[in-house]
């Protein structure tokens, strides 16, 4: 078996995929990062991610696969759940050597997994733009803190950008420690420092004065609306789980 180890990202999975076919490699799986323990005679092969090898493997797949089916393997890339990435290799594997279409081959066990992993990245953006909750900042730009389940930040540029097309805006995801920024043309992936000293909270004095009026306005609405007799705190909470709730404004 050869172990080939690459970073994570969605370009060094497709480069992992042309090394495969490239060394003509047969028994294989994927590890990311470092610090790799396996068998005794295993054999470790190094990934550098190249856009050009990627490239090409997504040129293969776009010949195989519908659009939609690049995009569903694009969102199971995201889900970045442990000890799948042997799952994406197997699909992206199968995908090239099969003659036929294979993206409703619910027989074959990369498939399926693939299939399952998209409908719960797809659930968490759908839940994140429903819950995300903006707060503006002194510089008229609207900040919006969040930490989904799965990274689905990109699948959320198309939905804000569209629906808040005249404000400038930012969603930052602090479990991964990237955001999106939209700046009333271009959307660009930011960092920010949140360093002991400069923590995430801190945003909160960068918050303009009436910020906090809008806030209590939010809140008393949903208490208004509120009926008491009809309080179903199991079905809230399914509808919206309790870890998302340090972000809602009704909540706070």
């Amino acid at each position: 078996m050869t172990t080939l180890i690459y970073d994570g990202t969605f370009e060094g999975l497709l480069t992992a995929v042309f090394d495969v076919y490239a060394h003509k490699l047969n028994v294989v799986r994927l590890h990311q990062g470092e610090g790799l323990e396996g068998a005794l005679f295993d054999e470790k092969m190094q990934v550098i991610t190249d856009e050009n090898r990627a490239a090409r493997v997504l040129k293969a797949l776009k010949l195989k696969l519908s659009t939609l089916g690049v995009q569903r393997l694009y969102a199971a890339h995201l889900a970045e759940m442990a000890g799948e990435d042997n799952n994406l290799l197997g699909f992206i594997r199968y995908a090239i050597d099969t003659d036929e279409n294979i993206e409703e081959d619910y027989g074959n066990r990369y498939v399926m997994r693939v299939s399952e992993m998209v409908r719960m990245v797809r659930r968490e953006k759908h839940r994140m733009e429903a819950f995300i909750r903006f707060q503006k900042l002194r510089d008229g730009s609207f900040y919006a803190a969040i930490e989904p389940d799965f990274n689905v930040l990109p699948l959320l540029i198309k939905h804000f950008r569209s629906r808040y097309a005249d404000m400038k805006w930012m969603i930052y995801d602090l479990r991964r420690k990237y955001g999106i920024y939209y700046d009333l043309h271009d959307t660009q992936f930011i960092t920010l420092d949140f360093t002991e000293n400069n923590r995430h909270t801190d945003i909160v004095a960068a918050y303009t004065e009436d910020e906090g009026m809008y806030q209590n306005l939010w809140k008393n609405y949903f208490k208004s609306v509120n009926i008491a007799s009809r309080k179903n705190t199991k079905l809230h909470v399914r509808h919206i789980p309790k870890r998302y709730w340090k972000h809602l404004t009704e909540k706070i």
